[in-house]
C-alpha cells in the first residue's frame, strides 16, 4: 500500500509541475516560460518583434503569436519553441483569437478597420471583414456561432456571424472598449471599456445590454481604473477585470453583478488567464514586469515572478 500511496504522489506531483505558463515580452522581443507551481521563470525564447497577443491550440501542440512589428502572427512549438510557420494577419497584428477547433484566426487589424479571418491549416487569409474604427478586442463564443470585435474608436461591439463572417449587429459600449470574453454557456458577454472604468454585460441572444458594471477602489482615483482584460471561470460564479494602472485585479459576482473584492497584484495589469483547473489566475503586469499568481480558493496573491521587459499576453498549457 505504501508503494502505491507514493506512485500516486510522485504521478499528482508530475502532473503538477508539467504546468506551463507563456508569457509575451512585448519589449524583449521574447517568450518567456514559468512554472507556476514552483513560482520561477524557466526561460526565455526569442519570437520576434514586440510580441503581444499570444493563443494556444486546443490540443496544446502550438502557440500563436502575434510579433506587432513584424506583420504576422508566428506559429510556435510549444515543447521545443521551434517556428513551425507564420499566418498572414495583415499589418501590425496585437490581438486575435482562435476557433473552438483551432481551425480558424481572426485578427484585429487596428490601422485598417478590419477583422481578417484566416485558415490556420491552409494559412491563408479567407476574408477581410470590415468593422468601427481602431478595432481590438476580439474573441469567439465557444459554441462557435459569434465572433465579437470591439472597436475602440466607434465604442461598438460589432457581432460577426460566424458561418457568413459577416457583421450583422452592432452594440454600443463605454468609450475605448479594450477586451471580451464570452462566458463558457455562449449567452453573456463581458466588455472592458477602459476610459469609463467599466464592464458592459451583453445578453448574446438580444445583443442587449443586461448591466454596466462601474469600479471603485478606495485610496484609487478613477482615472488610474482602466479596464482592460477579462475572464470568467466555467461555472459563471465569479469574473475578474484587470484593471490596469489601477495594479487591481477585480472579483466581481458573475450572478450578482456586482464586485466583491480587489486583489492588489503588479504594476499596470494587462491580462489574465485560468489554469486548466481554474484554481489559479495568472496576470501580467507590464510596469513592473512581472506575473502574479492568485490562488482562486483563498482569492489571494501567493507569488510574484519576474520575467523580462513588459509583459503582455499569457497563455497557460496543463
Amino acid at each position: 500500500m505504501k508503494h502505491i500511496i507514493t506512485a500516486v504522489l510522485l504521478i499528482a506531483g508530475g502532473m503538477a509541475h508539467a504546468e506551463t505558463v507563456f508569457v509575451t515580452l512585448e519589449k524583449d522581443n521574447a517568450l518567456a516560460v514559468v512554472d507556476p507551481v514552483e513560482g520561477k521563470l524557466l526561460k526565455t525564447v526569442s519570437v520576434g518583434q514586440r510580441p503581444r497577443g499570444i493563443a494556444i491550440s486546443k490540443d496544446y501542440r502550438h502557440l500563436y503569436i502575434a510579433t506587432s512589428d513584424d506583420n504576422t502572427i508566428r506559429i510556435i512549438n510549444s515543447e521545443t519553441f521551434a517556428e513551425e510557420g507564420q499566418l498572414p494577419s495583415g499589418k501590425d497584428p496585437e490581438t486575435f483569437a482562435l476557433d473552438p477547433d483551432s481551425q480558424f484566426a481572426y485578427v484585429s487589424n487596428e490601422d485598417d478597420s478590419r477583422v481578417t479571418a484566416i485558415d490556420i491549416g491552409q494559412r491563408k487569409a479567407v476574408k477581410e471583414i470590415p468593422v468601427g474604427v481602431e478595432p481590438e478586442g476580439i474573441t469567439v463564443s465557444p459554441d462557435g456561432k459569434w465572433v465579437a470585435s470591439a472597436s475602440e474608436a466607434t465604442n461598438m461591439v460589432h457581432w460577426i456571424d460566424r458561418k457568413s463572417l459577416q457583421v450583422v449587429d452592432n452594440t454600443l459600449v463605454d468609450p475605448r472598449p479594450r477586451a471580451l470574453s464570452f462566458t463558457a454557456d455562449s449567452q453573456q458577454l463581458w466588455v472592458t471599456s477602459e476610459m469609463a472604468g467599466t464592464v458592459t454585460v451583453i445578453d448574446v441572444a438580444s445583443r442587449k445590454i443586461i448591466k454596466q458594471i462601474k469600479f471603485a477602489v478606495t485610496g484609487v482615483t478613477d482615472d488610474k481604473i482602466q479596464p482592460v482584460g477579462v475572464v470568467i471561470d466555467s461555472k459563471r460564479q465569479s469574473a475578474y477585470v484587470a484593471l490596469g494602472p489601477a495594479n487591481r485585479v477585480a472579483v466581481v459576482n458573475a450572478q450578482a453583478l456586482e464586485p466583491e473584492k480587489y486583489l492588489l497584484v503588479g504594476q499596470r495589469v494587462w491580462n489574465l488567464a485560468f489554469s486548466p483547473d481554474q484554481k489559479r489566475l495568472y496576470t501580467t503586469n507590464g510596469v513592473s514586469n512581472d506575473i502574479s499568481l492568485i490562488d482562486l480558493e483563498a482569492h489571494k496573491v501567493t507569488k510574484s515572478v519576474g520575467v523580462g521587459l513588459y509583459p503582455w499576453g499569457v497563455a497557460v498549457k496543463p
